[in-house]
C-alpha cells in the first residue's frame, strides 16, 4: 500500500515471523495524490504532456500473441473497465525527475490509449466484458517478461489484504496500542538530490543541534516522553503490529464508524522478526511462531508485550483517510486506490507502475488456475525480481485467509500500447 515501510506478502510475513530476515526500506513514490477515484478522466494532448528522461528496466521483453496468454479468453472482465479508466488517471500524470521513486509507465506511450478510453465512440460499454476485451486487444499488445538472463521469468506470487482492527481515539481499557501520526521532527533526506551517484537512496533522521542523526527506534520513541499524536489506540498489540506490516488497514471505532489508517512514513529502522525474538528467548519454539501463538503469548504475558514489540525497532506512521466506498481499497504506491483481485505489487525494476499485466498463477494452496488481467499499482519490500508479484485480495477476514495461504509460482505478460513498441519507463 502506498509507500509501505515493510508491507510484505502475507505468506512472507509468516516466514519473517519465524525467520531471521530483516526488511530494508522500499523504494518510495514521489507521486502526488490522485483526485477522488471517480473524478472525471482528462487526457491532455501529446504536446501538452511533459516528458522526462527514460529509465532503464532490468528485464527483457519478447513480443507475444494473445493466444500465448493462458486463460486470457476466460477472464471475466466485467469489473475491469472502471479500474482501467482509474489507472489512466495515474498514467496521464506527468512523471517526476526524482530518481528516488519507482519507475512509472511512460505517459506519452499511453496517451492515445487513454484518449480512446475517454472517447464515447471508441470506449467499450463498461458492463460488456467482450467489448472490453476487444478494446484491450485493439489498443494493446502482450509482451512476455523475461529475466536478465533472457529466459521467461517465473517467480513467487504472494498475497496481501487490508485488515480490520478495533480501536478507539482515546487510550483506555483494552485500547492501549497506538497508531501514530508522522512526528513533526522526522526528516526524510533524498541523498540523490545532493549526490547524483546516490540516486534512489533516502535516509530518515532528526536534528540534534546542527547534526542529522538516525531517528528514534520504537523503544526510544516510546520512552522519550515526546511521542507523536496517535490517530487511534488498538485493542490488541498483535493486530496493531500486523496492521503496520500490511501498511494500511481499517479501524472500527466503538461507535461503529470505520476509518482507514494509511501509510504516511516510517522511522527508517529495519524490520526485525518478533517471532525470532520469542524463539531466541525460549518463549515459543521457532517452528510454532505463528500469528495465533504470538497473540496467545501476548495474552499470557501482558507485562512483556512492549518488550516483545521493542525487539523490532521499525515503526510505521499513519494518516487518517475516510472510507468513501467499502469496495475500494487503500491507495497503492502509484497513488491509485487498489481494487480487490485486480491490483498487484511488483518490482519496478522490471515492470513500471501503472502497467496492465496478465498474471498467470494458481489459487492459494491449489493447482487451480488464477489467470487474469491485473494492474501494477503497488510495491513491497519483499517484492523483488522479475515476475515477482503480491496479489491484492481486498478487505476483511476472507481476503486475509486467501492472502495468508498464497505462495504460488507465476508468470507475467506486460500489456503495452501497440503503437509504442517495447515497454518503457520514466
Amino acid at each position: 500500500m502506498q509507500k509501505r515501510a515493510f508491507r510484505l506478502g502475507l505468506a512472507a510475513i509468516v516466514v519473517l515471523i519465524a525467520g531471521c530476515s530483516t526488511v530494508s526500506t522500499p523504494p518510495e513514490s514521489a507521486e502526488p495524490g490522485v483526485a477522488t477515484p471517480d473524478a472525471p478522466l482528462t487526457v491532455p494532448g501529446i504536446g501538452a504532456l511533459p516528458d522526462s528522461a527514460p529509465r532503464a528496466l532490468q528485464g527483457k521483453f519478447v513480443a507475444a500473441s494473445w493466444s500465448d496468454l493462458p486463460g486470457w479468453n476466460n477472464d471475466d472482465l466485467r469489473n475491469v473497465w472502471t479500474t482501467f479508466v482509474r489507472n489512466c488517471r495515474g498514467l496521464m500524470r506527468p512523471t517526476s525527475t526524482n530518481l528516488a521513486g519507482p519507475t512509472r509507465a511512460t505517459p506519452r506511450a499511453w496517451q492515445p490509449v487513454c484518449a480512446a478510453a475517454l472517447d464515447p465512440k471508441r470506449a467499450p460499454a463498461a458492463n460488456d466484458p467482450q467489448a472490453v476485451r476487444r478494446f484491450i486487444q485493439t489498443w494493446l499488445a502482450p509482451w512476455r517478461l523475461q529475466g536478465p538472463d533472457g529466459k521467461p521469468a517465473s517467480n513467487i506470487v504472494t498475497g496481501y489484504y487490508e485488515p480490520l482492527v478495533k480501536g478507539s481515539r482515546t487510550k483506555g481499557g483494552a485500547y492501549q496500542w497506538p497508531l501514530y501520526t508522522v512526528p513533526a521532527d522526522l526528516l526524510t533526506i533524498d541523498l540523490g538530490r545532493v549526490y547524483p551517484e546516490l540516486a534512489g537512496k533516502r535516509v530518515r533522521g532528526k536534528l540534534e543541534g546542527k547534526r542529522v542523526v538516525p531517528y528514534d527506534s520504537r523503544a526510544a520513541l516510546e520512552s522519550s516522553g515526546r511521542r507523536p499524536p496517535a490517530i487511534v489506540y488498538v485493542d490488541d498489540p498483535v493486530d496493531n503490529f500486523f496492521l503496520q506490516v500490511q501498511g494500511s488497514g481499517r479501524v472500527q471505532l466503538p461507535d461503529g464508524k470505520t476509518i482507514r489508517v494509511a501509510y504516511a512514513d516510517h522511522n527508517g529502522h529495519p524490520y526485525v522478526s518478533i517471532g525470532k525474538w520469542l524463539a531466541d528467548k525460549g518463549e515459543v519454539p521457532l517452528a510454532q511462531t505463528s500469528m495465533q501463538n504470538i497473540r496467545a503469548w501476548a495474552k499470557r504475558n501482558p507485562n512483556r508485550v512492549q518488550e516483545m514489540l521493542n525487539a523490532n525497532p521499525a515503526l510505521v506512521f499513519f494518516q487518517e483517510e475516510p472510507v468513501t466506498d467499502p469496495e475500494i481499497g487503500p491507495k497503492g504506491a502509484y497513488g491509485i486506490p487498489l481494487m480487490a483481485q485486480r491490483s498487484i505489487a511488483i518490482d519496478t525494476n522490471f515492470v513500471p507502475l501503472g502497467t496492465p499485466v496478465f498474471l498467470a498463477t494458481t489459487m492459494p494452496s491449489s493447482k487451480d488456475p488464477l489467470n487474469r488481467l491485473v494492474f501494477a499499482q503497488d510495491t513491497g519490500t519483499a517484492i523483488r525480481g522479475p515476475a515477482r508479484a503480491d496479489f491484492y485480495w481486498g478487505f476483511g477476514e476472507a481476503a486475509g485467509n486467501m492472502a495468508g495461504r498464497m505462495k504460488q509460482q507465476g508468470q507475467m505478460w506486460v500489456l503495452w500500447p501497440k503503437q509504442a513498441g517495447q515497454p518503457s519507463a520514466r
